[in-house]
């Protein structure tokens, strides 16, 4: 059984009702407790802690001869339940004897020995006792306005004698007594330095109370940020003619349009299954990754999500260098942090869009990024980084290549050359997408491929033989060459 020392009595002095007024507090053990006169104390047994009933202070000489009996005695300490003051020949005493002197003042005489003894005793009557006011004191601390974790932690591993601290462990489940959330995102365990029958009573109910308090901080903390989220979302996807009806609205919450913006977009795909939808873990653990990280950078960012995916915007005055760097840094760490979180089984591909200007230009930015990361889940090119080439016929080809439908519309002009197999029907592709481009010229087509002008002869009567199209309709060489480019796109 453990001993109960003076030491542990001075950390119980909150729960207890006592102040320490004099003499050494220290690693001595605490045998017993009894109740006393002042003056019978030469009848108690050596390591007992005497207490002192009685509603006045004894007299200063009457004190002196109990600190010596004490000592003689070798008794554990002395407790007054009457207001005490002590004077400078008494503190010298108790120091010099070795006797720790206590008030309890409002404390009933037979119910602090109780407590004590049940103490002494190590009983789970006294475990329950220290862990329910540890739990009291924890929650009187968390009602404060201006309570954190640290604060609690620090209170209740007081009342209980031992460290508290939340331990970092994402192996942790939501059913677990001593784990720590932010809504559903978890945090660690809370662990003590050592464990007895108290914190093992206590430390569930602290946890708890923690998640609460940790959430109330985490909503208050990033409120402004995420009241955000709701109105990118309705401007991304709105029509255009309503984007500039935004201003207003976006600027009561602080989201000032009129600047620039650079958008990330980060779409997850199943590697088993790319129609499965990502863990319903993932989404608060990333959203409150990404608020935690960018929290104290100088520029404004937001965060939203659209089903799975998470559309990050970054907004910065018109003209500021390096604006689609910056977000490709920050992005890049929320990639990393999403594959973590989700595994193996999934990968994340991010797109990122220009910096553009105002309300359309936010919605043309996301429209970048995210046709930049569907083009490459489209093309296979899983869990990289894209970066939307905006220039001319590119775009519009990666718009069409990001709309599946689109894609396999296209696709079924250039079915008949897959039976060629892949590196052959590539090679058609790009023969056929040269001659077109060069007018049916052969000389001009064959100096591209580099080849003679009756090679190119010979591959488009194969390539027309296996089509089966009239390539001198005009919109059938449209639709033949928009196919070639969309393939093209998706090869890399």
């Amino acid at each position: 059984m453990a001993q109960y020392t003076l030491r542990d009595l001075r950390d119980d002095a909150d729960r207890l009702g006592l102040r320490s007024h004099a003499g050494p507090v220290d690693d001595r053990q605490i045998v017993r407790v009894d109740l006393a006169a002042v003056d019978r104390l030469d009848a108690l047994a050596t390591g007992t802690l005497a207490i002192i009933d009685g509603e006045e202070q004894p007299p200063p000489f009457r004190i002196d001869v109990a600190l010596r009996q004490a000592s003689a005695r070798s008794l554990a300490g002395l407790v007054f339940t009457a207001p005490l003051t002590l004077a400078e020949t008494a503190r010298v005493l108790a120091e010099r004897a070795g006797v720790p002197v206590f008030s309890a003042v409002g404390v009933g005489a037979a119910d602090l020995a109780k407590t004590i003894d049940r103490a002494i005793s190590g009983g789970a009557s006294e475990a329950m006792m220290r862990g329910a006011h540890a739990i009291a004191l924890a929650t009187e601390a968390a009602a404060s306005a201006d309570s954190t974790t640290e604060s609690i932690l620090s209170v209740a591993g007081g009342a209980l004698g031992v460290a508290l601290s939340i331990a970092p462990d994402q192996a942790a489940a939501w059913t677990d007594a001593d784990a720590v959330f932010i809504g559903e995102v978890l945090i660690g365990r809370l662990v003590a330095d050592r464990t007895d029958g108290a914190t093992e009573v206590s430390l569930p109910v602290i946890a708890s109370l923690l998640s609460r308090v940790a959430q109330r901080q985490s909503r208050d903390r990033f409120a402004p940020t995420q009241s955000r989220a709701d109105l990118l979302v309705e401007l991304v996807l709105a029509e255009p003619s309503r984007a500039e009806g935004f201003v207003a609205q976006a600027a009561r919450l602080g989201l000032p349009l009129p600047q620039s913006h650079a958008v990330a977009w980060l779409a997850p795909t199943g590697t088993a299954d790319p129609d499965a939808r990502a863990p319903r873990s993932v989404q608060p653990a990333l959203e409150l990754f990404a608020l935690q990280l960018v929290e104290a950078r100088e520029e404004m960012w937001h965060v939203a999500f659209l089903q799975d995916d998470l559309l990050l915007v970054c907004t910065e005055e018109h003209g500021a260098g390096d604006h689609q760097r910056r977000v490709r840094e920050v992005a890049m760490l929320i990639q990393e942090r999403a594959q973590e979180i989700a595994g193996s089984d999934w990968a994340y591909t991010l797109g990122l869009g220009t910096p553009q200007v105002g309300a359309l230009g936010l919605r043309q930015s996301a429209a970048e990024a995210r046709i930049a990361a569907e083009s490459a889940i489209a093309a296979g090119r899983l869990g990289g980084v894209e970066l939307t080439d905006v220039t001319g016929l590119r775009r519009v080809l990666l718009d069409v290549y990001a709309s599946p439908i689109s894609r396999e519309l296209l696709h079924d002009i250039l079915r008949p050359l897959d039976d060629l197999g892949p590196e052959r029907a590539l090679q058609s592709v790009r023969t056929l997408l040269v001659y077109l481009a060069r007018e049916g010229s052969l000389v001009h087509a064959g100096r591209e491929l580099m080849l003679h002008p009756n090679g190119v002869g010979y591959r488009m009567r194969r390539i027309r033989e296996l089509l089966g199209i009239d390539l001198a309709d005009p919109d059938a060489r449209f639709a033949v060459e928009l196919a070639c480019r969309v393939r093209l796109l998706g090869a890399g």
